[in-house]
């Protein structure tokens, strides 16, 4: 039987255990003022830290929640729902195979309860299908689509109890509230946590992976099964999380080590069985990932069948090796070919205002500075030092910090510079390692993380509730954004309703509109009538002229010459531009 070892990390003394009893014939403490003992007294009240942990998620609930009901849909979201859509009535992997099922099918549980009509003889491409569905085939896109993103709110919620208890597990309560609290003020998060689209669950599945593994340093028979599961959400969700499988397989296996005592006078027998152990540690994460994989595929369609509604590119050299080899669904496979068809599309970038055709390598970390609060940028960068510095706290620091740093260097080898939703696991295990500075030995630890937690809250409450296009104070925020990035990081065709709502007010109410929108709604729906500037004479076009934000940086030839001729007056969300002709 193993023995029962302390936590590595929690102790005597420590935020999250119990005071340390004097020493024998020392003096009694001294009283010392009233107020820190009321405060005391107060926090070891058994109701006020699951209050403050339930006013951080309602807020949080209330932010997206809000976000969800006045935005419409995405780019990416029509195809998500319409596939869910699929799943739910025709039981088969035809629409977007380049995503596993798992995401999807969270989305299809909100489908399911709005009850919409679908037309399963409708042919054409998985954006033309999402749609059909959403504005020709009888639905109400506004109710569908809240729906299709409430799953993927509660899911964001949920995530947020993972990361309160990985930090409370690193340094105790208080610490577990530090990192909630920048979690649940993340714009980014909370952008992305209110759209039925596979970043933040992905995300959220490897960060709760990781807490399970570093949780298995004390019952790993207990934690190293639910890390494979959590850890194969993730894979069966977005493919950019498979870098993750080799980093936490290696984690198991330290996590399994290192619960077993060690002794000093080991013998090679011992290390032998270690060996063994940490091997198998690593095996049950696989395998329990691979078989989450599989199940999500079993869901969909028992007999597994895949029927593309698209072509799928063909694969050579070592990616079609990799590609063949793995021991996943032939869909799975087939949805890396189309990946990696799109890795090797030449797409547009543009960066502090720069256009440009390919990657730059750089691109993400340039991005996350420019849309991370500054106090989450602070408190992450000092809680990673804290991490590796505070002897306490270095057995957590592999745990918190290799994960997001191997999966943000993957990514930026990508070839897609379209949004920070790549890296939005960034933010969520920054506010994990945030909740470390307090344990630095400095007398400002303590109070700068709570002046800089209160940062971070005012920054996002000010940005509300235009989340998408936020960027930091140091940027001059979300009416900004749109100089330095584009595309998901500031628009994504979400505003179009708002769009409607501006052009039947005065002083636009009758006039003649001319438009240029980037995102996958209908205009017509929503009772915008315009015309297309690019397809007329620029000496016809009079009136109003509006532009979504991703197409005035990338404007070239006539577009560009007309933006140039005419009087920026407005702005819809910081994600459209309104020009007067």
């Amino acid at each position: 039987m193993m023995a029962r070892e302390q936590h590595p990390v929690l102790g005597p003394g420590t935020l999250g255990g119990n005071p340390a009893p004097p020493a024998p014939g020392s003096a009694p403490p001294s009283p010392g003022p009233a107020r820190p003992r009321r405060f005391a007294v107060l926090w070891r009240r058994r109701w006020l830290v699951p209050l403050v942990v339930g006013l951080l998620l309602a807020q949080m609930a209330a932010a997206m929640v809000t976000t969800a009901v006045r935005q419409t849909p995405t780019i990416d979201e029509p195809v998500y729902v319409a596939t869910a859509t699929d799943y739910l009535h025709e039981h088969r992997v035809r629409y977007n195979p380049e995503h596993p099922p798992l995401g999807k099918l969270l989305i299809a549980t909100g489908v399911a309860a709005a009850g919409p009509h679908y037309d399963a003889s409708y042919t054409g491409t998985q954006g033309a299908v999402g749609r059909h569905l959403l504005y020709e085939s009888g639905n109400d896109p506004w109710r569908l689509m809240l729906w299709a993103r409430l799953p993927v709110i509660v899911l964001t919620l949920l995530f947020g109890l993972v990361v309160f208890a990985f930090a409370g597990d690193l340094v105790g309560r208080a610490g577990g509230l530090v990192a909630l609290a920048l979690y649940a003020f993340s714009p980014d998060v909370i952008a992305h946590g209110s759209l039925a689209t596979l970043d933040v669950p992905a995300a959220g599945f490897v960060l709760t992976a990781s807490w399970l593994v570093w949780r298995a340093r004390r019952r790993p028979r207990r934690y190293l099964p639910l890390a494979g599961a959590a850890l194969g959400a993730a894979v069966a969700t977005k493919m950019n999380t498979l870098p993750a499988i080799p980093v936490l397989m290696v984690l198991a296996a330290v996590s399994a080590v290192r619960a077993v005592p060690v002794e000093a006078g080991e013998r090679a027998g011992d290390r032998r069985r270690l060996l063994l152990r940490g091997s198998a540690a690593a095996g049950v994460v696989l395998l329990t990932a691979l078989a989450v994989v599989w199940a999500s595929y079993l869901v969909v369609d028992p007999r597994l069948r895949f029927t593309p509604a698209e072509p799928v590119p063909a694969v050579h050299g070592l990616r079609g090796l990799v590609t063949g080899s793995l021991p996943v669904p032939p869909a799975y496979r087939a949805g890396m070919r189309v990946q990696f068809g799109l890795e090797d599309h030449a797409w547009q970038g543009f960066l502090f205002g720069h256009l440009y055709t390919g990657s730059r390598w750089y691109y993400l970390p340039a991005a996350l500075l420019v849309k991370t609060p500054l106090g989450l940028l602070a408190l992450g960068a000092a809680g990673a030092v804290a991490l590796v510095a505070v002897r306490r706290l270095r057995p957590a620091a592999p745990y918190v910090l290799v994960p997001p740093a191997v999966l943000l260097a993957v990514a930026m080898t990508g070839a897609r510079d379209l949004g920070t939703r790549y890296a939005v696991f960034v933010p969520m295990f920054l506010a994990v390692a945030a909740a470390g500075v307090p344990r630095l030995r400095a007398r400002w630890a303590a109070g700068a993380t709570a002046v800089l937690v209160l940062c971070v809250a005012a920054s996002s409450l000010l940005t509300f509730p235009y989340y998408l296009p936020y960027s930091n104070e140091a940027f001059g925020g979300p009416a900004k954004t749109h100089l330095r990035l584009h595309d998901s990081n500031v628009d994504w065709g979400q505003d179009l309703g708002r769009l409607a709502d501006r052009l039947r007010r005065p002083p636009y109410r009758g006039e003649r509109v001319w438009l240029v929108y980037k995102g996958s709604g209908v205009p017509s729906y929503y009772g915008i009538h315009a015309a297309d500037p690019r397809k007329a004479p620029p000496a016809d076009v009079h009136g109003l002229l509006v532009v979504s934000d991703s197409a005035v940086d990338k404007a070239r030839g006539r577009l560009a010459e007309l933006i140039h001729s005419s009087v920026p007056v407005g702005d819809v969300g910081h994600s459209i531009t309104l020009f007067r002709r």
